[in-house]
């Protein structure tokens, strides 16, 4: 006879590699149920996200045939419970929103914007709860990358105040100022009413339960950044930059911000984009148009996670510019480039909230 003992026992070997602890210890294994030879439990992971799902069942049913009986047939049900160090409550600042997440880059013309959308939907397409703010209250791009140029937020009176309701696309909620704006209309604003403006975005929006916010900050190291990172409880920033030298010194410049003594948001990860371009009749060919490896090195020299490669591909920029972004294109690079992203990213974020202290980078 099998028994809930000997399954728990047998669980014990299965490590979470993220965490290097069996998954019992760390409270993942619920409902325990065993009838005969059929076994039954739930893996609650961090993240819907999670890249490591696979490897996790598949040790999972392993461990039960190998430690409890060979001829035990195991039922293990994926689910997850995202996790944050936010506290998670109906009033301050974006109540109800698990993480933060701050897409940055030290200079424009990286492809932030196009990182920050294509992680949106390629998290919600995992099946997280997901969210996408546009900071950038100069450039916005939002509504053009995902086909919203000519739609409005609605407006909700409650409790007294009067509340944006985000536009939802592809899974994703969205708020930008342009919504706000006409295709010609420019923002002549200094950076107080700027950064005025980007905290009524957060503060006036309804965003309802959010796993993750992806915030899109407009390049640099200005008043909006400082705004935000000092008055939301951010997460951690992920840093966008292409490969070559001119982009990677104003990388170490964001880091610097996010580092500073009165900041001290975590560097999730750096990604590089324009990584190498693979034309398609040479689909096995790549050519590094703008150096190679240059933010993998970095990140490997400042001791951050380094997320991904993202190819430099026409199809890219036509997703974003029709309105739909790159990782709908299943099974294409450059889906499969950003769905491994955010798959790394969700690692990274349930790693540094289970962190009791986050050490800062530390600029050589």
């Amino acid at each position: 006879m099998i028994t809930e003992e000997q399954v728990i026992e047998a669980l014990k070997n299965v490590i979470d590699p993220d965490f290097d602890k069996d998954i019992v210890t760390l409270g993942m294994v619920q409902d325990v149920k065993v009838d005969g030879l059929n076994v039954s439990f739930t893996v609650v992971l961090t993240t819907p996200a999670c890249p490591m799902k696979e490897m996790i069942h598949n040790a999972c049913v392993n461990a039960i045939i190998y430690y409890v009986d060979k001829e035990a047939k195991p039922t293990v049900t994926m689910s997850s419970r995202v996790t944050s160090k936010r506290e998670i409550k109906k009033e301050g600042v974006l109540p109800g929103v698990r993480n933060i997440i701050a897409v940055a880059s030290g200079k424009g013309g990286v492809g932030k914007s196009t990182v920050a959308s294509n992680l949106a939907v390629a998290l919600a397409q995992r099946g997280a709860k997901v969210g996408l703010l546009d900071a950038d209250i100069y450039g916005p791009s939002v509504p053009m990358m995902f086909d919203a140029i000519q739609e409005k937020p609605m407006l909700e009176d409650r409790d007294g105040k009067t509340w944006m309701i985000p536009l939802e696309h592809y899974g994703v909620k969205l708020l930008s100022i342009g919504f706000f704006l006409s295709d010609t209309q420019a923002v002549v604003w200094r950076g107080p009413m700027a950064s005025k403006a980007l905290m009524q975005l957060i503060n006036d929006a309804s965003w309802g339960e959010l796993d993750y916010l992806i915030i899109d900050l407009p390049p640099g190291t200005g008043d909006i950044q400082i705004s935000l990172v000092t008055g939301a409880q951010i997460t951690g920033a992920v840093i966008v930059s292409t490969p070559q030298n001119v982009a990677l010194t104003d990388v170490r410049k964001s880091i610097a911000m996010f580092n500073q003594k009165d900041i001290r948001v975590p560097i999730l990860g750096i990604v590089e984009n324009m990584a190498y371009f693979t034309p398609a009749e040479l689909p096995n060919n790549k050519y590094f148009i703008f150096g190679k490896d240059g933010a993998k090195n970095l990140a490997d020299e400042l001791k951050v996670p380094f997320l991904g490669q993202i190819p430099l591909v026409q199809s890219i920029c036509e997703a974003g510019d029709a309105g739909r972004p790159a990782v709908l294109q299943e099974n294409t690079p450059q889906a499969l480039a950003f769905s491994e992203l955010a798959g790394n990213l969700a690692q990274q974020v349930a790693i540094a909230n289970a962190k009791k202290t986050e050490k800062q980078v530390e600029l050589v």
